[in-house]
């Protein structure tokens, strides 16, 4: 991975946020829509599109900010519980779980009803565990509880400021563009790491080879002058 690999992430990454936050729109914010519609506002019409592209932009930087770290606590992860991090994260999953039904309901006073937020930690693992499958698929199985966990638990978090808002249009809007940015930046990745990866391993491999082959060139004896 190099930077221009990584500046190409981001603004791939940033667009397409933009793009889900715009279409998210059209469904969630419609009767918005409607209103600049009937009759036809073409200045307000615009003004709503580049809102919300740039509500997108916004949610997009927050997924790549939980991306990152995710990356910086998968290895920290690793290196300190070792064979047991995949049990940490499954117990770190349902927690997380857990917390997306218990603290939305009980901050919303019962204002929506409790199987709503079932239904949605239910879907928001559902679409986790399609993406883990496809990832583990592209990669290696060991890739499945790591992603899983990234688009549950990192997911949840980023989540966040929605949630407090208490306002249902504006979470909705966040979490399809937060899921979408997280799933294309987890499939992507090793093919972004995997030129790096050839490149290192052929390299070190041709390097071992040269030492297994290689045969020492023995200096040329003088050559002495003959008397005359």
């Amino acid at each position: 991975m190099n930077i221009r690999k990584w500046v190409g992430l981001f603004f791939k990454t940033l667009f397409l946020g933009g793009a889900v936050g715009l279409v998210t729109s059209f469904f969630v914010e419609s009767q918005e829509y409607i209103e600049v519609l009937k009759p036809f506002d073409f200045i307000n019409l615009l003004g709503l599109v580049i809102w919300y592209i740039l509500y997108g932009f916004l949610f997009s930087i927050i997924s790549q900010a939980g991306f990152f770290a995710y990356l910086f606590v998968n290895q920290f992860g690793l290196g300190l519980f070792r064979s047991f991090w995949s049990t940490a994260q499954l117990v770190l999953i349902a927690f997380v779980l857990f917390d997306l039904v218990y603290f939305p309901y009980t901050g919303m006073d019962g204002e929506i009803q409790l199987y709503l937020f079932i239904l949605m930690a239910i879907a928001i693992l559902i679409y986790g565990l399609i993406v883990a499958k496809i990832k583990a698929q592209q990669t290696h199985p060991r890739a499945f509880m790591p992603t899983l966990f990234l688009m549950v638990v990192m997911t949840a978090i980023e989540w966040v400021p929605g949630l407090r808002t208490g306002e249902v249009d504006y979470a909705a809007l966040m979490i399809f563009t937060l899921l979408a940015c997280n799933t294309y930046q987890i499939l992507i990745l090793h093919h972004l790491t995997k030129g790096t990866s050839t490149q290192k391993s052929i390299h070190n491999q041709g390097k071992a080879k040269g030492q297994a082959t290689g045969v020492k060139k023995q200096p040329q004896p003088a050559q002495t002058k003959k008397k005359k």
